[in-house]
């Protein structure tokens, strides 16, 4: 392991980012020139770090994540429903010899095969000042963004309402999209924005098949060792709303400690038995735009467990589907107007000792080769959930990405 002193930053914020988000940029341009496939980038909460780059590395369609992985694996899981109905790829990944690590301020490489031009990039983007103009120098990408009709995502809350009346599921997450286009690089949109917003799971993926721009609040698994955990989010209000009244509110409670529930249940499938617990419950987070209630559920795995196991148990998410989970997404093929794609998947990476770190793909851009957008939002619904709140919800979630660009 090498570690350059002076690179970086301690703690995350707009400012502390802009160091991984500078040597994302600085990686893109490098392979450009030698031809080689971009780097991907997970900046913010990752690895119990603050970014890890991959240089270089190739992103196709099928490449899952291994089970005991010896190497560095990136990439995305599409939510399961209509799959093939997407614009972008069912599943991508790709492997990698080493990544490099931004923890505590210093970067450094973590496991063999990271070039040596790849370190002259992190060295070129140590100057505080230098960073700064270029980000300032850099022409930004324009974007325009079109709202989904609010009659079809009522119509699909009012389905799902009728569904919890009959007992078919006691919550599901609803969704709909804005659609858009871009016009400039993939890699300049998601370092805006990741610049401005700072999410705390924040991903870039690219490759012939399109992009991903993800600017995720949510952890789905974070695997160390045998300890595994998941952080589901239920409950939302605008950042301008008093954060109190999601904390006193009875509709986001019940709708979080259902989905903790469901989560426990997923965990309980595969971990050690008495093992599972909730150390963190309803706690109010800030996230980009919005307020949001999170839990944190935690479990031993016995020993010998694969991620194969570990996803086969758990995936999708279960805050972005629905209790039970399986009716919950039958009824939501039916009821939602477009397949989710990369959207309430979910984004990151594996690693040798069997890491695991995955977010929930939500405030998740697709990006298609021609420069076509998707940005899914939704939001659980339960029976005391009112329809024109939850479409307002939608919006909120949306603000902190279509806003900035002038959405129409």
């Amino acid at each position: 392991m090498v570690a350059w002193d002076g690179v970086g930053s301690d703690s995350l914020g707009p400012d502390a980012v802009a160091p991984a988000l500078d040597v994302l940029r600085a990686l893109h341009a490098e392979t450009a020139v030698r031809r080689l496939p971009p780097p991907a980038a997970l900046i913010g909460d990752w690895y119990d770090a603050d970014a890890v780059i991959a240089p270089s590395i190739e992103l196709t369609p099928g490449c899952l994540p291994p089970d005991d992985p010896d190497r560095f694996w990136f990439g995305y899981l599409g939510f399961p429903v209509r799959p093939h109905d997407a614009s972008l790829p069912p599943d991508v990944g790709g492997h990698t010899e080493g990544v490099l690590v931004l923890r505590d301020g210093r970067w450094s490489r973590v496991g063999s095969g990271v070039p040596d031009w790849a370190e002259a990039a992190v060295h070129a983007t140590g100057d505080p000042a230098d960073s700064v103009t270029r980000r300032g120098a850099a022409t930004g990408p324009t974007t325009e963004w079109h709202a989904p009709e609010p009659v079809p995502h009522l119509d699909a809350i009012a389905h799902c309402l009728d569904a919890i009346r009959a007992g078919e599921v006691y919550q599901a997450c609803v969704c709909t999209r804005f659609t858009g286009t871009l016009s400039g690089h993939p890699v300049e949109f998601f370092t805006e924005l990741a610049g401005a917003t700072a999410p705390a799971k924040a991903a870039f993926l690219q490759g012939d098949w399109g992009s991903v721009a993800s600017l995720s609040p949510e952890t789905f698994l974070r695997r160390t060792g045998n300890i595994i955990s998941s952080s589901p989010i239920k409950g939302t209000l605008p950042a301008s709303a008093d954060p109190d009244a999601l904390a006193a509110s009875a509709k986001d409670i019940a709708e979080n400690i259902m989905i903790v529930d469901l989560v426990r249940n997923d965990l309980g499938r595969i971990a050690v038995t008495g093992s599972v617990r909730v150390p963190e419950l309803l706690t109010v987070v800030p996230a980009p735009g919005v307020w949001h209630l999170v839990s944190r559920v935690e479990a031993i795995l016995p020993p010998g467990t694969g991620n194969d196991a570990v996803l086969a148990a758990t995936f999708p998410p279960a805050s972005v589907t629905g209790t039970p989970k399986l009716r919950a997404m039958e009824l939501l093929e039916g009821w939602e107007a477009d397949a989710r794609g990369v959207y309430c998947g979910a984004i990151g990476m594996a690693g040798p000792g069997r890491a695991l770190d995955l977010n929930v793909a939500i405030r998740t851009v697709e990006i298609t080769p021609d420069g076509t957008l998707a940005l899914g939002v939704g939001g659980g619904i339960t029976i005391d959930s009112d329809p024109a709140r939850e479409w307002q919800e939608c919006l909120d979630k949306a603000a902190s990405i279509v806003e900035p660009r002038g959405s129409a």
